[in-house]
């Protein structure tokens, strides 16, 4: 028992999946018996996409403070945090459409529960249901997009209420993180679910289905390095001015960390390190920006968010509209921003996109044996998004200093 909780969470989780491989591929359909741990583990992570996007948006949103008093920093760093979420998206949902990594995958010997029909509804009526008239019934039904809705206006009305709104704004942080501690609870079930579903999945559908979510993690890693490379390049070059490798170089220790832990929370000291001792940036930017970068600024999840939904709808045959594009888009963006910063976040929040536009949740199932794989780069991503748009607002606001990254670069 003490050297299973010796061992990194991601190598047991790599570990599971090649054992689930092995027997899947030795035991045949036969390993769809022990597919109910994969189901239960799947179980445990809808049941927290409502409470954890409710505590960790409000907390997010609130945690910003007086927005006049932080004046040009603050909404800077909210319209690039919104603008490259946006392109991130877009990138891993032009990926999905011109790749297709889920076509050709035979989903026939899959029992999959009821797919919604799509909906047939006027841009009134789209509005109309973004409202949370009941937000009781709206976290029942986890109707998310008014539910997110009714969250940010939570946030906003405890940034209004100031001072009286402080006991609230705890009670909200308190709970953002229990519910951190409780997806990481839930997290440790991942080794055993993922050996079970991947032994289901190779089992029962064969190597056509592994070739698929080699593809997917593909796609992820060729979406981040774009986001990295190009998104976070051209902030750099073209709005900060700086060197693109002098960035990358003083971000070095941050990106090795991310990618082993796969938690922007973990990560977060050594990213304000760097951030300030080798960018120049200082305290008072670095601490507020990279901070709440760190709860809502998730570029890599929310491309990944956009991919992975297409390919679900590819595998079970879902059309999807331009309407579903833009739905994705938003509910991708927004739920990024409610994914809380550990392992395994991102994995929840696919539930939340998937209902919105009609793909069975069984594609959970599907992705979660190579998920791991995929958060460490989605991971790196959001914490080189966040040094980005410190770097970029501290020029802005000449809240940096740049004869310390040259030095530091030169150390």
């Amino acid at each position: 028992m003490r050297f299973w909780f010796a061992t990194p969470l991601w190598q047991r989780v790599i570990a599971a999946l090649v054992l689930g491989i092995l027997v899947g591929h030795l035991w045949g359909p036969g390993a769809e018996a022990i597919k109910i741990v994969g189901d239960v583990f799947v179980a445990f992570i809808k049941m927290l996409v409502v409470p954890l996007i409710f505590f960790s948006l409000v907390a997010g949103i609130a945690s910003i403070g007086d927005l006049r008093k932080l004046g040009s920093v603050g909404w800077r760093a909210m319209l690039l945090f919104v603008v490259t979420g946006q392109i991130a998206v877009w990138l891993g949902l032009a990926l999905g459409t011109f790749v297709q990594p889920g076509v050709g995958v035979d989903t026939s010997m899959i029992e999959m529960g009821a797919v919604p029909e799509p909906r047939e509804a006027d841009w009134r009526s789209m509005v109309l249901s973004m409202v949370p008239q009941s937000p009781v019934q709206v976290m029942a039904d986890v109707n998310v997009l008014p539910l997110i809705i009714f969250s940010v206006l939570i946030g906003a009305g405890i940034l209004m209420a100031r001072e009286e709104g402080v006991p609230v704004l705890k009670l909200f942080d308190s709970g953002a993180v229990v519910m951190q501690k409780v997806t990481m609870v839930v997290m440790e079930l991942t080794p055993f679910g993922v050996f079970a579903l991947m032994a289901w999945v190779a089992g029962t559908l064969g190597f056509d289905a592994l070739e698929a979510l080699g593809k997917l993690v593909f796609l992820n890693y060729l979406g981040c390095f774009l986001i990295i490379g190009l998104i976070y390049g051209a902030m750099i070059k073209f709005l900060a001015k700086l060197p693109v490798g002098d960035f990358f170089r003083g971000m070095v220790d941050a990106i090795a960390v991310s990618y082993s832990t796969a938690s922007s929370n973990a990560t977060l000291p050594v990213t304000l390190r760097c951030a300030e001792r080798n960018l120049g940036i200082s305290n008072s930017v670095a601490s507020f920006v990279i901070s709440l970068g760190a709860t809502i600024n998730m570029n890599g999840t929310a491309m990944y968010l956009g991919l992975a939904t297409l390919f679900g709808a590819q595998i079970f045959g879902v059309d999807l509209s331009w309407g579903d594009y833009f739905t994705i888009s938003i509910l991708a963006t927004l739920g990024a921003v409610g994914a809380a910063g550990i392992p395994g976040a991102g994995l929840i929040m696919m539930a939340l996109v998937f209902g919105a536009v009609g793909v069975p949740l069984e594609t959970i199932a599907f992705v979660a044996g190579v998920d791991r794989i995929m958060d460490m780069m989605r991971t790196t991503t959001n914490v080189t998004g966040d040094a980005a748009v410190a770097t970029t607002v501290a020029v802005m606001t000449g809240e940096i200093d740049r004869e310390e990254m040259i030095s530091a670069d030169d150390v």
